[in-house]
């Protein structure tokens, strides 16, 4: 039994949001520096504040971070790839232009207030708040969410009185207390470095899964960072899946953020 199976004990068809993918591409990015370094811990027993503790302590500590990496969007009709050049300050900016060939496809800015972004192709862009996303993933998304997701950090606020752990597969095993009926999350912590494995969104009633996994994490400047994000949306007998593969990292290094919308560009409301 591998770790999505563990999580999605059911499974539910589902229907891709194509037109939203380009949305999507800065809630599944982080990056790596260096070679990956294999974590070979055992999951040891021990109180549930003291797990979620750990995981919260292990949050990488940096002001900024710059990276290059590889995104693979498949569908079953077709696949994709772009290469993705990621800047952050932390808690503040995120930046993202992603290229196909060298042309700039897209470029987005996101910071806590708000999401801009504009693609090449059709020449639109956006600006807005996360209501879209939230509403797409299911689960409140917001910039702390999307910062969280890049890390390998919980997206759920972990505290012993609601939630709880058993130890499976050799990671530890996270989920409420007592599951709502049609929200029903979880995540494993690998053990050793308490970062994510992986996470789970299941939805029965709209038939909607949402499912994120790490590969092994890898240590930059002494912190742990993910190396492999693979996403996974399954919608109404469709699915969709994102792969994102990091090919470098450098932190707290001076970068810029530059962003402007070309003009001429339509503005589109979603």
């Amino acid at each position: 039994m591998n770790l999505q199976h563990a999580l999605l004990k059911s499974n539910y068809p589902s229907k891709p949001m194509k037109k939203y993918v380009f949305l999507l591409i800065p809630i599944f990015f982080l990056a790596s520096c260096g070679g990956a370094k294999k974590i070979t811990s055992t999951a040891e027993t021990m109180a549930t504040a003291k797990v979620f503790n750990a995981h919260q302590n292990s949050l990488p500590d940096f002001e900024t971070l710059a990276t290059r990496l590889q995104l693979t969007h498949r569908t079953e009709a077709n696949e994709q790839r772009i290469t993705v050049s990621m800047r952050m300050k932390k808690d503040e900016i995120i930046w993202i232009r992603a290229a196909i060939l060298g042309f700039t496809v897209a470029k987005a800015y996101i910071t806590p207030e708000k999401v801009i972004y504009y693609e090449t192709i059709g020449q639109t862009y956006f600006e807005g708040d996360y209501s879209l996303l939230s509403s797409w993933l299911g689960i409140e998304v917001d910039f702390e969410k999307t910062q969280n997701i890049l890390l390998g950090q919980a997206l759920f606020d972990l505290n012993s009185s609601e939630y709880t752990y058993e130890i499976t597969l050799n990671k530890y095993k996270i989920q409420p207390k007592k599951q709502a009926a049609n929200f029903i999350h979880s995540l494993f912590l690998y053990p050793g470095s308490f970062r994510v494995a992986a996470t789970s969104v299941e939805q029965p009633e709209f038939e909607r899964v949402f499912f994120i996994s790490y590969g092994d994490y890898q240590q930059v400047e002494n912190q742990f960072f993910p190396s492999k994000i693979s996403v996974m949306t399954n919608e109404k007998g469709e699915q969709t899946n994102i792969v994102v593969e990091y090919k470098n990292i450098d932190l707290n290094v001076s970068v810029g953020f530059p962003f402007e919308v070309p003009p001429g560009y339509e503005r589109i409301e979603l």
